[in-house]
Parts: structure tokens; C-alpha cells; sequence
């Protein structure tokens, strides 16, 4: 898998996910890329839950906002799915690598627990971490 992003591609965030983190942030912070994840046990309660939703209480919704400086990662309500951040979760230095990714759902290392990342932000994950340096 190629981790450099295509520079002729214009990454759009969410603007609902920017707004929603942003309170959580440092003054003054701009964020550069976010996304939403969910953290379970194991894959298979991610997978019940995608399929019936009945272990979604045992999953943790993630919103990860990426600035210059650091990678935030907040929790976020359990009906939003990651999208409405409630508060901060922990802090990364901006020079953690987070991918590769891949596959419809790719797999992640956040604050030492597996998260799941969909396909659409898989472009975020790639842009941030070629950002910091991380990938060629």
C-alpha cells in the first residue's frame, strides 16, 4: 500500500467533526486532520455492533483531531458514533505514526488500544502521518 498521499487530492475534513473538537483543544489550535474510530474488546464486538448494534456499550467512540502540534484523542457519545467529542481522552506527540491502514476497516494503535478506522478516513490517517514526516 502506498502511504503518500495524493497531493492533487484536496483533503476535505468534516467540518462537523473540526467544530465539535475544537473546544477540546488549545486556543488557537487549528486542526489539520480528524477522524472517528472505535475501540472494542475484541473485533467481534465491533463487528455485532456494526451488524445489530447490541454490544455497542461495550465500544468506545473515539474522535482523533491532529494539529501541528500534537494528536488529541477525545471520547465522543456512544449514539454520535465519534461524531459529538464530550471530552478529552488523552494527548499524543504529533510525531506518533498511525498508520498504514487498510482494508474497509483498518486497524489502529491509539493510546495503546486497537481501534477501528473506516475506509473513508483512511486518506486522513495517510495525509498525518506523511505530514509529520513519518512516510515518503
Amino acid at each position: 500500500m502506498n502511504d503518500k498521499p495524493d497531493p492533487q487530492r484536496n483533503l476535505r475534513l468534516r467540518e462537523d467533526l473540526v467544530e465539535s473538537s475544537l473546544p477540546f483543544l488549545p486556543a488557537g489550535s487549528e486542526i489539520r486532520e480528524v477522524f472517528i474510530c472505535q475501540a472494542a474488546p475484541s473485533f467481534i464486538f465491533f463487528l455485532m455492533t456494526y451488524l445489530t448494534g447490541l454490544t455497542m456499550f461495550w465500544i468506545k467512540y473515539r474522535c482523533v483531531a491532529i494539529t501541528q502540534d500534537a494528536i488529541y484523542v477525545l471520547q465522543s457519545g456512544k449514539l454520535s458514533g465519534g461524531a459529538k467529542p464530550q471530552h478529552l481522552v488523552g494527548t499524543l506527540p504529533r510525531n506518533t505514526r498511525l498508520g498504514p491502514v487498510s482494508g474497509r476497516w483498518g486497524q489502529v494503535n491509539i493510546l495503546g488500544e486497537r481501534h477501528w478506522v473506516h475506509k473513508r478516513f483512511h486518506d486522513q490517517i495517510a495525509a498525518a502521518d506523511y505530514e509529520a514526516g513519518l512516510t515518503q
